[in-house]
């Protein structure tokens, strides 16, 4: 770890020239999102353009498939570029690793479909998701590094915290692009060849990274160090092979980082994914009240880097994760008052069971969606859960046919439930909502807030904001005074990318799996809550405090 002090010769406001670094090294955080929301948004699209030889739900799982191994390689990515930051310098290091993600993104316009060339179509999407993802592995930890070892000492936290807030940013500017595009040229047209515009012109955003970080200077931090020969030979050794480093990134991963990535992931993306997926809310009204909760909350990334300044990045991150485990269940139930009352009454009013011979019943747990449930009773238990009803299983005599019992009142199951009128006329008898129904919250313009129901739930989704901002605000400045210079660039990238891409990436799918599995939709929230509280305990009892900690060793 660097060393403690609490006086530093960079003490003092930050020139002109240092607030262009904050500037330059977020551009990859604008991209980073830009590309993450717009593969995430047209999925559906990308599954039908690349996956074409396959039925319809299986391109889709495919296509979240090829999104989710971007996230599963980041790592990998942290590994490979934070070794060759330490090596050869910041600034280069993370002037690749945009070229990569930009040039990633923008071939995915140009790539030629299925139709076209076949099996090579999904193959080079695939290679390509996983160089983004590489990348981005490199890119955040190099971003941070480099901006706080260009902060002054002291207001290191409201530095690195510009970073945090522009991934806000990335997800305003792919979300105007798609609206834009789709209005322009309309859903047919769009869906056919107008989706590959957002990709092509990413090469705009490109182009403008590359050319602000090619002015820069390296780190001197990191110079000044290179200069005097003290720079490491074998970064991967120094951080992973030597014990008392290697302990720091455990520490960073279970006692920080890990609460971190669950508390924002629910915030954002759970959240998102609650309102359209199991309250049935359409999904323009959603995105809309994501979107102004975000617009609301997001100048708190800097509120509290810069209060963790003052009073430590370990009390305000841990603070985070445990209000938000606290506090994640009954906002949820408020979301759901809110946004689909009938629902919520339903659930509290209605005992919905499948009744079946246990041993036809297997484990309906499928967070990568891979798996083809045949039989009745998992087929029953599956489209329950699809559509937010919540149910329990009760053993049924040996070789006893599957029953849907609704109340008291019992359907035989012998049939996909999506076709059989008898579940669904007994399901809307007591009380179950479809989507569209009256009642299910609906926006008919961006500003159509003033309506105590939409107004109610824009104020839930933006304490959920506020979480995140808790946790993600100062979180770059307390990785990086975890770990001495020489190193840093490996330490803190590979603990970062562990807790988002995996603990975080991988949350809104391992939720919902819960949410399946359980015939509850509210119990995907143990997911984020049992990690958030672990990062508590560990974090508390073992995270070093490190707002005074001098960076220049």
């Amino acid at each position: 770890m660097a060393t403690m002090t609490t006086t530093s010769p960079r003490a003092g406001g930050m020139t002109k020239d240092e607030r262009f670094v904050i500037f330059a090294s977020s551009l990859g955080t604008v991209f980073e999102w830009y590309d993450f929301y717009l593969y995430g948004s047209l999925a559906a699209i990308i599954g039908a353009q690349f996956f074409s030889a396959y039925p319809p739900a299986t391109r889709d799982i495919f296509a979240l498939l090829a999104f989710a191994a971007g996230f599963l390689v980041r790592p990998f990515g942290a590994i490979v570029f934070g070794r060759i930051g330490d090596i050869v310098g910041r600034k280069y290091t993370f002037l690749v690793t945009i070229l990569i993600m930009g040039l990633s993104t923008f071939i995915v316009g140009l790539l030629p479909n299925a139709a076209t060339i076949g099996i090579a179509a999904p193959i080079i999407l695939i290679v390509l998701r996983l160089l983004q993802g590489l990348a981005l592995g490199g890119e955040y930890g190099g971003a941070a590094t480099y901006v706080a070892e260009h902060a002054p000492q002291g207001k290191r936290g409201y530095y690195t915290s510009f970073i945090q807030t522009t991934a806000t940013l990335g997800l305003f500017l792919s979300l105007l692009v798609i609206l834009f595009t789709r209005t322009i040229l309309g859903e047919p047209a769009f869906a056919a060849w107008g989706w590959r515009i957002p990709f092509l012109l990413s090469v705009v955003l490109l182009g403008v990274s590359v050319i602000i970080r090619l002015k820069l200077n390296e780190s001197p931090v990191f110079q000044k160090m290179k200069d005097e020969g003290k720079a490491s030979k074998a970064p991967l050794t120094e951080a992973f092979g030597n014990w008392s480093n290697a302990k720091l990134v455990l520490i960073a991963l279970f006692g920080g980082v890990m609460g971190q990535g669950v508390v924002w992931y629910t915030g954002q993306f759970y959240a998102l994914f609650f309102l359209q997926s199991i309250l049935k809310v359409d999904g323009y009204t959603a995105n809309l009240l994501i979107a102004w909760s975000l617009l609301l909350g997001t100048g708190f990334f800097i509120v509290f880097g810069a209060l963790s300044d003052k009073i430590g990045r370990k009390p305000i991150i841990l603070a985070g994760c445990l209000i938000a485990a606290l506090t994640f269940f009954p906002i949820f139930r408020m979301i759901s008052t809110n946004a689909n009352p009938a629902l919520e009454k339903a659930i509290e009013t209605t005992k919905v069971s499948v009744v079946a011979d246990p041993k036809a019943c297997g484990d309906l747990f499928n967070p990568v969606g891979t798996r083809v449930f045949s039989a009745p009773c998992d087929l029953a238990r599956s489209f329950l859960a699809q559509s937010s009803v919540k149910y329990d299983t009760v053993p049924g005599p040996a070789g006893s046919p599957v029953m849907i019992k609704v109340n008291a009142t019992e359907v035989p199951y012998t049939a996909p439930a999506a076709s059989n009128p008898a579940v669904a006329a007994a399901l809307a008898a007591a009380g179950y909502p479809k989507a569209g129904d009256a009642g299910i919250v609906k926006m008919s313009n961006p500003f159509d807030i003033f309506r105590p129901q939409v107004a109610a739930l824009i104020g839930l989704l933006f304490v959920l904001v506020l979480f995140v901002t808790m946790v993600y605000g100062p979180i770059a400045a307390m990785l990086v005074e975890l770990f001495p210079t020489k190193i840093r660039y490996t330490s803190m990238s590979l603990p970062y990318h562990i807790g988002n891409g995996w603990f975080g990436g991988l949350l809104p799918a391992t939720s919902f799996a819960i949410v399946a599995s359980t015939g509850d939709i509210y119990a995907g929230l143990w997911y984020p809550v049992t990690f958030a509280l672990i990062t508590v305990v560990i974090g508390f009892f073992f995270l070093p405090e490190t707002k005074d900690v001098d960076i220049t060793k």
